[in-house]
């Protein structure tokens, strides 16, 4: 398998400041006759999701538009650690050179250990239970916009997982 990353964060989601380590992934989400698709990027520090992207497509770009989502919204400085799981999408030499032009270590979750990505699943599942099954989207619009809302609106400012305010 290419372009693999050692596992550097191995299940320390501790995190003493912002933008010290980072988490990304992607769930399916449902939508009238078909998957479409969610990235997301959180800062462990606060919890919050700092970066998201929803399409069509699971392709590089969908986690790249995700990454520059969160790096417009931080300040961040190089030895930032960036966790994923070892998907193709995440392999994909294009986003390595772009965590590395920003002076990123990157880290991968070992072969097919969900755990090793823990809080990121963690919240697609209650992203999942709290807003995804309760609704029958019709549209990719309409999705876009609860998933817009649940993120935004209730997740990062209101369903708050450390006491800082980041």
């Amino acid at each position: 398998m290419n372009n693999v990353s050692d596992n550097l964060l191995w299940r320390d989601f501790s995190a003493d400041k912002p933008n010290q380590k980072w988490t990304s992934d992607i769930t399916y989400i449902w939508v009238k006759n078909r998957w479409l698709y969610l990235a997301t990027v959180m800062d462990l520090y606060s919890r919050r999701i700092i970066g998201w992207s929803f399409d069509e497509t699971m392709t590089v770009e969908l986690i790249e538009q995700a990454l520059d989502m969160a790096f417009a919204r931080r300040k961040t400085t190089p030895g930032l650690l960036v966790h994923s799981d070892r998907g193709v999408q995440y392999r994909a030499q294009h986003y390595i050179d772009q965590l590395m032009n920003k002076g990123c270590r990157i880290s991968m979750s070992r072969k097919g250990n969900c755990w090793d990505n823990a809080p990121m699943e963690s919240f697609f599942g209650r992203l999942k239970v709290e807003l995804v099954y309760a609704k029958d989207f019709q549209s990719i619009d309409e999705a876009r916009s609860a998933i817009f809302s649940y993120i935004e609106i209730f997740y990062n400012r209101k369903r708050r997982h450390s006491p800082c305010s980041v």
